[in-house]
């Protein structure tokens, strides 16, 4: 039986391998399992793997107001499938950016990539929902008849419409609430039926503008569990806030703006680690003691047996430890201490006013 499998591995007609390799696939003998590996259908088990791939790209954006710049030169890509946010202090041009991703504003330069081909907002935009920090709900609407209304804009039918909103209205427990107008909601309420509309027709691209703002606890962790199975199920979402600890928590990617610039660009793990100062904490099993060598300095001392030492630069964690463990002083805890993205994003941006003035054109 093994030799026919060999000899039909190794033939050359391509519908005959291909059989062959499909019974192999459900063959128990484990025996043969190299011969799949020197096969090209090897090839294609590699190259059927999922990568992420860009599903949006933003080349050198420009936009201009008047003869001042809102945003200059930005670049950057969201793969698809992640949580990217979009970060920057107020009047950095981070709506200027969401606006041209939407085709609300069209660029003055630059050009904007969709799924791997140049954005075309009138065909696009099906494909893309936005939840603007400024709520766009109708008042005097019935809240059932709003979600049905903006759902069927978006190219659903009424039938596919309301099997959407009543499965989303028992997600976010909102059943009761479909003959109420909007006027009626208090502010997380309203925010959560923003979050609905926005998701409702199943985009691609979903970019949200401060959605917790409003929410209490409970509802902020409802949606942000929502959140990451929307983006475990396929769809790419932009997140911009100003809570850095929500960013930290959610988001796969960033990019920070300040002045219309791109300032930085990357995952929240590796920027975290870029912006380390080799400081750690270091645990011990009773009152540490205050001395110290030339590899560190103790920054400060805590009131639970724990020190934070900064290691000076030439010196390594290994010549701390060393320090501590040559003088019998028993040790329970050695950690380093990263920044947090609130940190870092107070270090690049601190002294930007609240209201920039912007850059006169010059090129």
């Amino acid at each position: 039986m093994q030799q026919w499998m060999e000899r039909g591995l190794q033939t050359n007609s391509p519908l005959h391998s291909i059989s062959n390799c499909k019974g192999l696939i459900h063959h128990a003998d484990t025996r043969i399992r190299p011969i799949l590996f020197k096969t090209p259908f090897r090839l294609l088990l590699l190259t059927s793997q999922k990568t992420n791939m860009p599903l949006l790209e933003l080349n050198h954006l420009k936009k201009y107001y008047a003869t001042q710049k809102a945003v200059d030169d930005i670049s950057f890509s969201v793969d698809e499938g992640t949580i990217f946010g979009l970060l920057g202090p107020n009047g950095a041009g981070k709506t200027t950016l969401l606006r041209m991703i939407t085709g609300i504003f069209y660029p003055d330069e630059g050009e904007i990539l969709f799924n791997g081909k140049p954005f075309d907002p009138m065909k696009d935009i099906q494909y893309i929902g936005y939840m603007p920090e400024e709520r766009g709900l109708y008042k005097k609407m019935k809240i059932g008849e709003q979600a049905l209304y903006l759902a069927q804009l978006k190219g659903l039918s009424k039938d596919s419409a309301m099997e959407g909103i009543k499965e989303w209205f028992v997600k976010l427990e909102m059943q009761s609430w479909w003959n109420k107008k909007v006027e009626d909601l208090s502010k997380g309420m309203s925010q959560k039926l923003q979050f609905v509309t926005t998701v409702l027709h199943k985009p691609k691209l979903i970019i949200l503008d401060e959605p917790f703002s409003g929410l209490d606890p409970v509802n902020s962790n409802i949606i942000k569990d929502e959140i990451y199975n929307l983006a475990k199920s396929g769809s790419t979402i932009i997140f911009s806030t100003h809570r850095m600890e929500q960013v930290e928590e959610i988001c796969d990617h960033i990019v920070l703006v300040n002045k219309g610039r791109k300032i930085l660009d990357g995952t929240v793990k590796n920027i975290k680690q870029d912006f380390k100062q080799n400081i750690f904490r270091i645990g011990f099993e009773q009152t540490p003691p205050a001395d110290f060598n030339d590899s560190f300095e103790i920054v400060k001392q805590n009131k639970d047996d724990s020190i934070i030492v900064k290691i000076i630069e030439g010196s390594t964690p290994n010549d701390v430890l060393g320090f501590y463990i040559n003088q019998n002083i028993p040790i329970v805890a050695f950690n380093e201490i990263l920044p947090s993205i609130n940190d870092i994003f107070i270090e690049l941006v601190e002294g930007t006013p609240s209201a920039r003035q912007f850059q006169n054109i010059t090129a």
